[in-house]
């Protein structure tokens, strides 16, 4: 299969995306100063390339109630492939785990959890200790306020360097 090659009209389409989510035909066309058809067949292109995982709302959970997010830090005490495969599979089907990056350094895993309160999050921790999941320590912290939440900058990444 080629490489699908993106160009600076597919980035502009795909960073309207990530901002404003679904968008009309119209109004994704004047934003990205396309014409509605071409604009409209490009988008379908990066749908079915796979660009594109899904359109979610930005919720602010403050406005719904008091709930508990807390950032861990995790390491797994063996490092075979079948080890964090279980691990991942495990932390991909719980609805409180709302991120979940694997990292190279002191620890393995990044987890961002979001539970109704603390007795819930010492739950969920402890529910994963009796798994057996081979966690060999963790660290939590609690988080006391959201500073800065954004996607990245797709336009400012993909910008050509030196040319």
């Amino acid at each position: 299969m080629k490489p699908f090659s993106l160009d600076a009209t597919d980035i502009r389409i795909l960073s309207a995306i990530q901002n404003h989510g679904q968008l009309s035909k119209s109004k994704l066309a004047e934003i990205v100063n396309l014409s509605p058809t071409p604009c409209w067949v490009r988008l379908d292109r990066l749908k079915a390339a796979g660009f594109i995982r899904g359109y979610h709302a930005d919720i602010a959970l403050g406005r719904i109630g008091d709930f508990t997010q807390v950032v861990v830090t995790l390491s797994l005490t063996q490092h075979r492939k079948s080890d964090f495969d279980r691990f991942e599979t495990t932390i991909g089907k719980l609805d409180e785990v709302t991120e979940c990056i694997a990292t190279g350094g002191g620890m393995d895993y990044v987890l961002k959890v979001v539970t109704p309160n603390l007795a819930a999050f010492q739950s969920l921790m402890e529910t994963l200790l009796a798994a057996e999941l081979g966690i060999e320590r963790y660290i939590t912290y609690i988080v006391t306020r959201e500073v800065k939440s954004a996607r990245p900058n797709l336009a400012g990444l993909t910008a050509k360097t030196g040319n």
